[in-house]
């Protein structure tokens, strides 16, 4: 089984640095949802390259290997160049993390030059995975919405699964590893 994990970006989160406890919490539930699924076959966890859900999805899947080791991640990118007008000590992540995935490549080999571009990216993530995994709630909007109503888009047409995990599934999971702290401390 392949999977496409998506979502905010770090911005649209607000979370400006690794430390912050927002990531912490959503790299908490991607792990949790990628150790579910790998007991059911997951086998190749594909994602982007955008900072925030994409990246620390990869972060994840790298930490999960000791564990799963036939786990797999692609770091797909939509375009030639991807990342490279961002701050030096983002593009070094990005380039370490291309590094360390088992596949990375991008869908168009030209530098950004439209929207069509993205169009096909997603298309590609579509047509080469069963389901998705979103990071995202249609109630906050972010950017991820183009990749929720493309995938909705797929569903009218065929059995592609997504799981959507959404604020209230964000604030639950914060409030357990808030009471999981607590009862480490006593």
């Amino acid at each position: 089984m392949r999977l496409w994990v998506t979502g905010y970006r770090a911005y649209e989160l607000s979370v400006f640095n690794d430390k912050d406890p927002k990531k912490l919490v959503i790299k908490h539930v991607i792990k949790k949802d990628l150790k579910n699924r790998c007991e059911n076959g997951l086998e190749w966890v594909l994602t982007g390259g955008q900072l925030g859900v994409e990246q620390w999805t990869v972060e994840t899947v790298l930490e999960l290997k000791s564990d799963y080791p036939e786990l797999k991640v692609a770091l797909m990118l939509p375009f030639a160049n991807f990342g490279e007008n961002w701050q030096e000590d983002k593009q070094q992540h990005l380039m370490e993390l291309k590094q360390s995935a088992d596949f990375c490549g991008e869908v168009s080999r030209q530098p950004y030059s439209s929207p069509q571009q993205l169009k096909n990216y997603q298309t590609f993530m579509l047509s080469h995975t069963e389901g998705a995994t979103l990071i995202y709630d249609p109630d906050y909007p972010g950017k991820s919405k183009y990749d929720h109503q493309s995938i909705l888009k797929r569903q009218a047409k065929s059995t592609y699964g997504e799981e959507l995990i959404d604020m209230f599934e964000l604030q639950d999971a914060a409030t357990e590893m808030a009471e999981q702290s607590e009862n480490d401390q006593e």
